[in-house]
């Protein structure tokens, strides 16, 4: 049986390890609550797996600890920050709470920031706003990464360009967060360490060839993720990515075009509030309609049911609530060497 843990101890034990490595607590706090939130939902190369790098940032002083955001421009519904190397959970969740604010007088607000730290799974931030009735969509980039190819091409130069939007209907909210790219870099890097393969090729080696081998990101010349769509139909997925490139780099006005500063997260939030569209009961009655239908369509063979995004996460997440957090084997030993290093104690664990 897996060993578990409470998503209390988790929330205890990232924080203390983030006080103690001289992150400001408030913060420490969020960060925290982000990487176990996505935890809980199942997204487990986006959660605790990177506090570690985050506490190894903090050290190498790419990872502000203190501060604010310097406030670059602010009109009633749009706001742009320069993130100031702070951590970028800790800003996502601050923008939200001001996006929020503002969406119900104006109908909406977007927050553009640029030289924010990373910020994590972008899927854990979108409840909160659905289960106030809101909509919300988050986009991210990393300028210091290329390790997409464009479609046509066999070298990286944009990152994996997430996409995340929530929006509730009458039942569960739908929760999406993909990326632009086939899989992602925390997923390649996590088979190349355990020696495994990709379900399909999703990666070209530096010749361009397709492949399913992990390890050609390590190699030279470089390989690079595919696009969504992959070899036949990755204009797709190119084209989508360059619009989050250009909403999460243009807006802020950070970007490629700067010198490299670290791990880097550009963002694009948007909150709406259908309150002041049609109405939320207009919006409800249509967004209720396409998702009861959708999971009411007959599954085509070798498929249980239909379900909508995110329907799957919230049933993990319930779960994980009541019965335990299960890690992925290869987090909480890397974590035990920071907490041994920065004095910590283990979170106490169980077997489910």
């Amino acid at each position: 049986m897996p060993t578990v843990h409470s998503a209390a101890s988790l929330l205890t034990f990232a924080t203390a390890l983030l006080d103690a490595a001289g992150m400001e607590h408030d913060k420490s706090v969020v960060i925290a609550e982000v990487l176990v939130e996505a935890d809980l939902m199942g997204h487990d190369t986006h959660g605790l797996n990177l506090l570690g790098p985050y506490l190894a940032d903090i050290g190498k002083g790419t990872l502000a600890t203190h501060g604010e955001p310097r406030v670059v421009a602010d009109f009633p519904a749009a706001i742009t920050w320069d993130g100031s190397r702070l951590p970028g959970t800790w800003l996502v969740r601050r923008a939200i709470d001001v996006a929020v604010e503002r969406a119900r007088t104006y109908g909406t607000c977007t927050v553009s920031i640029g030289r924010s730290h990373h910020i994590a799974c972008l899927a854990a931030y979108l409840k909160a706003v659905t289960d106030q009735g809101l909509v919300i969509l988050l986009m991210t980039s990393a300028p210091e990464n290329q390790s997409v190819a464009p479609h046509g091409g066999r070298a990286g130069v944009i990152t994996p360009d997430p996409i995340a939007a929530g929006w509730p209907t009458t039942g569960d909210p739908v929760l999406i967060d993909v990326s632009m790219s086939i899989t992602t870099n925390g997923m390649v890097g996590r088979l190349a360490k355990e020696g495994g393969r990709l379900p399909g090729k999703w990666l070209v080696d530096g010749a361009g060839v397709p492949t399913d081998d992990p390890n050609v990101m390590s190699q030279e010349p470089k390989g690079a993720l595919l696009p969504i769509g992959g070899v036949e139909y990755g204009h797709k997925g190119y084209a989508l990515g360059l619009m989050v490139e250009a909403l999460t780099q243009g807006l802020p006005g950070h970007g490629r075009a700067d010198p490299i500063e670290g791990w880097t997260g550009e963002v694009f939030l948007q909150v709406l509030d259908p309150a002041l569209f049609a109405g939320r009961e207009a919006f409800i009655r249509q967004t209720g309609w396409v998702a009861d239908h959708c999971r009411d369509t007959p599954p085509r063979p070798g498929v249980e049911r239909v379900r909508t995004p995110g329907e799957a996460g919230l049933r993990r997440r319930e779960r994980a609530l009541k019965d335990g957090v299960a890690l992925h084997a290869a987090i909480m030993p890397q974590l035990a060497t920071w907490a041994d290093k920065l004095g910590v104690p283990l979170p106490p664990a169980h077997t489910a």
